[in-house]
């Protein structure tokens, strides 16, 4: 294995690791020798993943959390830290972009929620570990954040505020944090997820074919590489900084 993408000894905690993005990284780190956190929501599915981690030979800890909840997070550090000793690599990829009528008709509890998700956990659980991080052999965080944070949003006006708010804080804890922690943050186009079962999708095409220069959505193991370099010692003079994976999205 090239060294610069051996992972081998260290810990990878994912968040929304149960499923799309999450799991697809996931995989490519145990793959790499990397041991893994799963968190979700729901246990059983961060079983059923971190099963098929250990079925590659790695350790994997499945851990159920809610990241929109502060108090939730100081529990999953712990228990990370109690099981493995150590956070080497940290991806913030929980993320919520529920759909709405109206901007009007959107509610307190509905904005509350895709902001508490997508950046208020984000925000604390990074704190969390950045400092663990600091006071140890470093590390890396990489957040996943979202074209809607560039770009006009239609219906997610709310999930793009939120990832740009991640955005923001992507190159404030990188000084904060810097120079033993290394934080980063990997912009994602339309992927193909379990989430995009719900699309229309000839629509969805019918978009892609003139405002993407890849016309097409994106699988979930093409997020992989740029996850594996923002981590790996190849990206050892990156911080701070944004990378675009989406196909060319306009």
């Amino acid at each position: 294995m090239d060294e610069l993408f051996d992972f081998t000894g260290k810990v990878v905690l994912v968040t929304g690791g149960s499923r799309g993005l999450g799991r697809a990284m996931a995989h490519a780190f145990a793959e790499r020798g990397a041991d893994l956190v799963i968190a979700s929501r729901k246990l059983p599915a961060c079983e059923t993943v971190a099963r098929e981690i250990e079925e590659l030979g790695r350790r994997a800890l499945p851990y159920a959390c809610h990241v929109g909840h502060w108090q939730e997070l100081e529990g999953l550090v712990a228990a990370t830290y109690e099981h493995f000793g150590r956070i080497d690599v940290l991806i913030n990829n929980a993320g919520l972009s529920p759909l709405y009528p109206s901007l009007h008709e959107v509610s307190e509890e509905l904005f509350d929620k895709v902001v508490a998700l997508n950046l208020k956990g984000p925000f604390r659980l990074s704190a969390l570990v950045a400092h663990r991080m600091s006071a140890g052999d470093g590390g890396s965080i990489i957040n996943i954040s979202s074209t809607a944070s560039l770009n006009p949003s239609p219906t997610s006006e709310p999930y793009g505020a939120a990832k740009a708010g991640l955005n923001a804080i992507t190159r404030s804890f990188a000084f904060a944090y810097g120079p033993k922690v290394r934080v980063n943050c990997i912009v994602a186009g339309p992927f193909l997820t379990d989430i995009s079962k719900a699309w229309d999708m000839p629509a969805f095409e019918k978009r892609a074919a003139t405002s993407m220069a890849l016309k097409r959505g994106g699988q979930p193991d093409e997020i992989v590489g740029a996850a594996l370099y923002l981590a790996s010692p190849a990206a050892s003079f990156t911080t701070g900084t944004t990378i675009r994976v989406d196909g060319g999205t306009l």
